[in-house]
């Protein structure tokens, strides 16, 4: 690899691991390669576009790990970067053809909208996942009664084959959760997501044990945001924080939408949800306190 005389900055791919379980995220690193060099070298999204037969748009989805990648289009990219040293070429190219493998998730793409696609990748990486939820037990906590029911409120209209699959993709994602690498989860529940019996007081009452049984788990923890600290931080509504073992992978928040979904990875937006996450978990009960509060709100449905 080579450096910059005047910055000691590298001019070449900066050597990464193999992240766990997700093309997604060699995507994004990959992507995020490619614009350090770029940058390094002052060239435009436009001048990149045309060393491809694309668009400045290509690029930037590119970029961001939004899109495959094409290994000629990378190749072209690294010319044009000056990343002539083969070694340096032959490794982030190869990584280019780990990153087009389809991940389990591709099983499920009838029901997995490409919004939603990105974060189940996102999620099969990161090491540390943390939730605030003010409606709906996390998608990786819920149990299979529960989405079902919470599948029905999004898609009433839809055949019973399609409610099964979307169903059946939020289990498998549960997989996670029991891997021996699995991430932690640290889920802050508003009191709200507990007291609403979706799909009726039995389906609550199994919800609420499957959370019981979550917590026997390691690798995850459960805080409850009671109605007795009234207002509190998180006001703008549920979002989740993920976060990696890759030092090129910044921390990324997740906000969906109806229809869609907002990542954030800019420093001074992720700082700012880190935030308010760290004051919920400070606001909510302890974790020490969650087992006796679901068991006492399971008892009352």
């Amino acid at each position: 690899m080579t450096a910059s005389p005047a910055h000691g900055e590298p001019t070449g791919p900066v050597p990464m691991t193999q992240p766990r379980g997700s093309s997604t995220v060699l995507r994004i690193m990959i992507g995020t390669q490619l614009r350090r060099l770029r940058e390094q070298r002052h060239i435009t999204l436009d001048q990149a576009g045309r060393a491809i037969r694309g668009s400045h748009s290509k690029i930037s989805r590119m970029e961001h790990g939004r899109v495959g990648f094409r290994v000629r289009d990378v190749a072209d990219l690294l010319t044009l970067y000056g990343v002539n040293d083969e070694d340096d070429r032959a490794a982030l190219l190869t990584l280019v053809g780990q990153a087009n493998q389809p991940g389990w998730w591709h099983d499920f793409g009838d029901v997995l909208p490409s919004w939603f696609e990105t974060y189940v990748g996102l999620e099969a990486a990161a090491t540390v996942i943390r939730n605030y939820e003010v409606q709906f037990v996390p998608g990786l906590l819920q149990s299979e009664d529960y989405a079902r029911a919470v599948v029905l409120l999004g898609f009433p209209d839809a055949p019973e084959e399609e409610i099964r699959r979307r169903v059946g993709l939020r289990m498998a994602r549960q997989e996670l959760l029991r891997a021996p690498e699995g991430p932690h989860l640290w889920a802050v529940l508003d009191e709200a997501v507990l007291r609403r019996p979706l799909g009726g007081a039995e389906v609550m009452r199994g919800q609420i044990d499957h959370l019981l049984r979550a917590l026997d788990l390691p690798n995850v923890t459960v805080q409850i945001a009671p109605f007795s600290i009234g207002g509190h931080a998180a006001a703008g509504g549920p979002f989740s924080v993920l976060r990696f073992a890759q030092p090129d992978l910044p921390d990324i928040v997740y906000l969906e939408q109806l229809t869609s979904a907002v990542y954030l990875d800019k420093p001074e937006d992720v700082d700012r949800y880190l935030e308010v996450m760290e004051r919920l978990c400070i606001e909510a009960e302890p974790p020490s306190e969650t087992r006796g509060i679901l068991t006492r709100i399971r008892d009352e449905l």
